[in-house]
């Protein structure tokens, strides 16, 4: 999933620097860049922009009253707004516009990464609400993004042995890696962000890929050296999907 994206912000520094991450995230697309948000509006009003990096004080046309137009757009999806701006007494009225994020000079990419983020799990969600799956969940996607640290690693599916949960965060097994990875999210997440037709969560704590199963012993799963209990709440859903399996 590719987020298309602008950037407005008066001061050529920062909206260099801003450009110049959002290039940098993979899911981002940046579309244009502004210095004038008057410019910025007859750009969005013309083109699907799904996210605006905005700063808030500018001459002419400020970036919180941008965005109350774009928020007004009758018969149309508004483009979401992430502020970024070096005052922090704007945050309470930014909410106000439901901005997704506020971001407050000067930031750190780790920064940025966090808000863009928020932005990529938003429009991951959307897409689950208007497609039933979003698209790293479609049957044919062959990868996921997953934040691990302070960057957004690319994960390809069928490298995906299995999914442990392990505190706040979840282990995601790799056939090739002899480490898994280490991921900040929850196990119902990644259970929406993983087709179905490829995966199944078998017990509270694993989240299994159904080609990677070597033998299953009652109710025991055995990946590799791997021995995953089928938990009570999944046995029906994993004993139907065996029955399709021995057909």
């Amino acid at each position: 999933m590719k987020i298309s994206c602008v950037a407005v912000d008066d001061e050529p520094l920062a909206l260099d620097l801003l450009a110049k991450f959002v290039e940098k995230t993979p899911f981002l697309e940046l579309q244009a860049k502004f210095s004038s948000a008057i410019e910025a509006l007859a750009y969005v009003n013309q083109h699907e922009i799904q996210l605006v990096f905005l700063d808030i004080q500018m001459p002419d046309l400020s970036g919180m009253e941008l965005a109350r137009i774009l928020d007004g757009k009758k018969n149309t999806s508004p483009p979401r707004i992430i502020f970024c701006t070096a005052y922090h007494q704007f945050a309470i009225e930014g909410y106000k516009v439901d901005a997704l994020d506020y971001l407050l000079k000067p930031y750190s990419y780790e920064d940025f990464l966090s808000a863009a983020t928020k932005a990529f799990h938003f429009f991951g969600t959307k897409e689950n609400t208007t497609l039933s799956r979003s698209e790293a969940s479609r049957p044919n996607a062959e990868y996921i993004f997953l934040k691990v640290e302070y960057q957004l690693i690319k994960v390809v599916l069928q490298d995906i042995t299995h999914v442990e949960a392990y505190k706040d965060y979840v282990k995601v097994h790799i056939s090739s890696k002899k480490h898994p990875l280490l991921s900040l999210t929850s196990m119902k997440n990644m259970e929406e962000l993983l087709p179905s037709d490829q995966f199944m969560r078998v017990h509270r704590s694993f989240i299994v890929a159904l080609n990677k199963i070597d033998s299953v012993s009652k109710n025991t799963i055995q990946i590799g050296d791997q021995h995953i209990a089928v938990g009570d709440l999944y046995k029906v859903q994993f004993a139907e999907f065996l029955s399709r399996w021995m057909k």
